[in-house]
Parts: C-alpha cells; sequence; structure tokens
C-alpha cells in the first residue's frame, strides 16, 4: 500500500492543498507572463497581421481557450498600464488572471491599489460584486434602448433559445403568449370537457410552449404571401437515404423518431452529385443559388479562416474568382464572415484551394493554422511560492467600502 493511502484523510487533504497551491501559483505566474506578451501584441498593433478581428480572437485561436478566458485574458493586456500592481501580482503568482481580469473589464481608473489589496483576499464572485458597487457616473439623457437579443444553445436532444427584450416589449410578448394560452385551453375544454373523462390517449394540457410555437405559427401564416416559395415553413433536413440517417441544416443529428416525423409529409430537393460533390452551375452563373448555398453551409459551418469561428451572416466566397474562371461549383466555393471577406479582397489574406485543401496564408505570406501554439516547455515552471487562493470567507458588504472614483479638477 503507498505511502499516500496510508495517510489520514485530513493529512491526504493537507497535501492536495498544498501541491494545488505549488500549481496555482505556477499558473499564475505563466498567465501572468502570457499577459505581458499578449499586450505586446495590443499595444504594439500586431493583431491585424493575424487575420484576427480582435486581440481576444488571436489569444483564443493561438492558445486553445475558450472566449471568456481569453476577453479576461484581452482586458488585462490592454490596462496593463492601469493596474501595474495587480498585474504585478499575478506575475508572482498572487491573483489569478480571472480575479485581474474581473478588476479589468470594469474597475475605474486609479483603482488598482484599492483592487490589489481586495483581491489578496476575494473570490472572482467578490470582486465582480464589488466592482459593481462602485458608483457610476450618471448616464446622459436620454438614455439608449434596452438591448434586445435572441440566443440559441444546440444540445444533444433539444435546442435552448434565451430571448432579452425591453420591459414594455417583454410585457406584450407575454400577453400575447397569455392570450394564445387562454384561447388553447378553452379549445382543450372544449374538446375534453373539464378533463376528468379523458382517455390514455388524450394530448397534454396545453402549456405556455404550446402558446410560444402557436404565436410563431399564426406569424407564419399571416405572412405566407410575402415569403419567398409561398411555403408555409420550411425546415431543411439533409437525409442519407443510404445509412438511413438526418440532420438539420447546420445543426444537429435527428433521432429516428424525428427522420421519420419530419419526412413523412415533405418536398424533397434532388441534389445531383459528381465523385461525390454536389454538382454547382459551372461558368453559367456567379449568383449561387438557394441548393448550393444549402450545400456550402451543410459542408462548412463556419467561417473557413481558422481562429474565427463566425457562423452568423456568412458569405459564399468563390476561390478563384469570377472574373479570373472560377466556376460556381462547390469546390471552388467556402463561406467567410464579413470580416475576413474584406480582409481578403484588401489583401491583408490570401486562400487559394480547392475548398477540401484550403491555404490560407496571412499579409506576410504564413499559414494560417487552425491549432494552438500549444507545446511542450523547454523552460522549468516559474519559481513563485505556492499560492492558497482566496480565503472564501462569506463577504460582508454592509462594512465594504467601494472605490469611488476621485472628482475632476475644477477649473
Amino acid at each position: 500500500m503507498s505511502s499516500t493511502a496510508e495517510l489520514m484523510p485530513v493529512e491526504r487533504l493537507e497535501r492536495v492543498f498544498e501541491e494545488l497551491a505549488e500549481l496555482a501559483g505556477a499558473r499564475n505566474a505563466i498567465d501572468g507572463r502570457i499577459v505581458d506578451l499578449v499586450a505586446e501584441l495590443d499595444h504594439g498593433n500586431l493583431c491585424g497581421m493575424t487575420g484576427a478581428r480582435s486581440v481576444a480572437a488571436v489569444v483564443a485561436w493561438k492558445l486553445g481557450t475558450t472566449t471568456a478566458n481569453a476577453q479576461s485574458i484581452a482586458a488585462v493586456a490592454h490596462r496593463i498600464d492601469e493596474f501595474p500592481r495587480c498585474v504585478a501580482a499575478l506575475r508572482e503568482g498572487r491573483l489569478s488572471v480571472d480575479q485581474v481580469g474581473v478588476i479589468a473589464a470594469r474597475a475605474a481608473d486609479g483603482s488598482d491599489e484599492h483592487y490589489a489589496q481586495l483581491a489578496s483576499v476575494a473570490t472572482v464572485s467578490q470582486l465582480r460584486t464589488a466592482v459593481k458597487l462602485e458608483p457610476r457616473p450618471p448616464k446622459p439623457d436620454p438614455q439608449p434602448d434596452p438591448p434586445r437579443s435572441i440566443h440559441k444553445t444546440l444540445g444533444e436532444e433539444s435546442t435552448s433559445w434565451r430571448i432579452t427584450l425591453p420591459h414594455d416589449e417583454a410585457a406584450t410578448f407575454d400577453a400575447a403568449l397569455q392570450s394564445l394560452r387562454d384561447a388553447l385551453v378553452a379549445d382543450f375544454h372544449d374538446d375534453h370537457g373539464d378533463g376528468e373523462t379523458m382517455g390514455a390517449q388524450a394530448p397534454p394540457f396545453p402549456t405556455i410552449v404550446d402558446a410560444f410555437m402557436s404565436l410563431v405559427e399564426a406569424g407564419w401564416d399571416s405572412e405566407v404571401a410575402r415569403r419567398p416559395h409561398a411555403q408555409r415553413t420550411t425546415v431543411v433536413v439533409h437525409v442519407d437515404v443510404e445509412q438511413r440517417m438526418a440532420a438539420l441544416h447546420v445543426g444537429p443529428l435527428l433521432s429516428d423518431g424525428d427522420r421519420h416525423y419530419l419526412t413523412c409529409d415533405a418536398t424533397c430537393e434532388v441534389w445531383f452529385e459528381r465523385d461525390g460533390q454536389p454538382i454547382g452551375a459551372g461558368r453559367t452563373t456567379r449568383t449561387i443559388s438557394r441548393r448550393l448555398r444549402r450545400a456550402l453551409e451543410h459542408r462548412d459551418s463556419m467561417c473557413a479562416v481558422p481562429g474565427c469561428g463566425a457562423t452568423r451572416g456568412l458569405h459564399a466566397h468563390h476561390i478563384i474568382h469570377w472574373e479570373d474562371g472560377g466556376p460556381t461549383e462547390l469546390s471552388n466555393l467556402v463561406l467567410l464572415c464579413p470580416y475576413h471577406h474584406r480582409a481578403h479582397h484588401r489583401g491583408d489574406i490570401t486562400i487559394t484551394g480547392p475548398a477540401d485543401h484550403l491555404t490560407i496564408l496571412d499579409s506576410d505570406g504564413d499559414p494560417l493554422t487552425p491549432g494552438s501554439l500549444a507545446r511542450p516547455p523547454n523552460h522549468p515552471p516559474p519559481d513563485v511560492p505556492p499560492w492558497p487562493g482566496p480565503t472564501g470567507e462569506r463577504a460582508q458588504w454592509k462594512w465594504y467600502h467601494p472605490y469611488e472614483p476621485k472628482p475632476p479638477p475644477d477649473n
């Protein structure tokens, strides 16, 4: 039996925490060096040479990290001169990049000393609260309209939507949903009475989700004459007849039941293929048809430039330009986001094909590759003391004095 297993649970926990503290200190110091390098990218105006649209995009691409972590690193790098104490603590392994990132993202100018002291004991969540408690200058009138947004998240078995609306529009939305749900409930009672005598095969009681789908269908029905192709709905499904598999267009695979349901009463669009590739329009037209666009989106779900990852508003681009004799075929087409599409035609990046073997070069002729820069280190880890992390004590905010920016000098 190993010596570790012979230790008491408390001793084993202490040993685990000791090693975690050593690794956390080294990781923080490494993140501090990463921040210095990213600051050189930012302040030296080197980001534009990479073909990426922002410093955070370069960090996420080259470090293989999440967008949120990349944004924290980029925020610290951008304000590295405004928070010298916090960044010094990061380099010495005494603060994490997430802690300093929260400060750099929203803290007021001149608050470096205040937050360097607070961050030595505060968690990331507590730092977020502290920054929010800072007094903010009054917003000028008139205030801009509240943001409106819709976000979609794909899961393995379902899709989640998150809708953000101003209060007045949200009230209208709520009233519409409630009205439609009341109508569905009334129809349900007309068909099934009070529900006590319903059979086992009766439909479920209407929910707010049913009301939402009724709202969507009502909008479709009222606008059917104004939509292209005069179709009530268009749900695109790609079906592999031989493999008996199907997937939503630019979406997840479907179960057998969903595939049967969606294809039970559907209009088929046949794709003719040559050597396994859908046949395009050749040189007859430069315009990309709806059928070819769908095939392109089915093959490429995001911008073709490595490190970009954009999936919305993509442009179809001829690799060999139409005026240079390039055909409108799938092998000569790629999807690009508007930013990189303009960058290519400005000459900032070069794209050569065919589409299944793309080569994308930056302005210096160096290839852009999708992988991160991670490799085994050639140097020992930083020699910094262990970092046990924040104390984790419950914050007593009634005793906390937020940082107050100094008033501007009187002229």
